[in-house]
């Protein structure tokens, strides 16, 4: 299985595609999308081309992306759901299923605290995927949004199995 995490923004969008086989967890590429200078409009039209740019590149068979928290400031966290539309429209229109988490979510996941800082995050990747490079924090991001996705996805394919020996 071929998982596209995406960690949404409006001026840097984070990416990162794993490659999952059973137990086995591969880097196949990172980095991050930056919007192009201008209006609202133009800045989103740059990451959807950006990212579908991706998608069409390395084939994902299903995408992950790290749903918005609200801050204080409604502008900021507006702009950053338009930006995170962007995210799951893009994998949508490849015909990809899309798995939402939440930061916690994803941090919990992947270092083992839900509140983990961007720094435990990072050597978290770097221990599951040795020897990668990392495009940047954002891409770090995504690529624990990956991870995340393909251990749920992992868990979710066990359970269904042992329902059915069950049954």
């Amino acid at each position: 299985m071929r998982v596209l995490g995406v960690d949404p923004g409006l001026r840097n969008m984070g990416w990162g595609v794993i490659e999952a086989d059973g137990g086995r967890i591969t880097h196949v590429a990172n980095g991050v999308c930056h919007s192009a200078p201008g209006d609202l409009a133009t800045r989103l039209l740059s990451l959807h081309a950006q990212l579908s740019e991706i998608v069409a590149r390395h084939y994902p068979d299903t995408a992950a992306v790290e749903q918005t928290f609200v801050n204080k400031d409604a502008v900021a966290t507006l702009k950053l759901g338009q930006a995170r539309a962007i995210a799951l429209l893009v994998p949508a229109q490849a015909g990809l299923t899309i798995g939402e988490y939440a930061p916690n979510a994803v941090k919990k996941t992947v270092v083992g605290v839900g509140h983990a800082d961007k720094r435990q995050v990072d050597h978290m990747v770097r221990l599951q995927l040795p020897g990668v490079e990392i495009a940047g924090p954002d891409a770090a991001d995504a690529l624990a949004i990956a991870l995340c996705h393909a251990h749920h996805a992992r868990s979710a394919g066990r359970l269904a199995a042992a329902v059915r020996r069950a049954s």
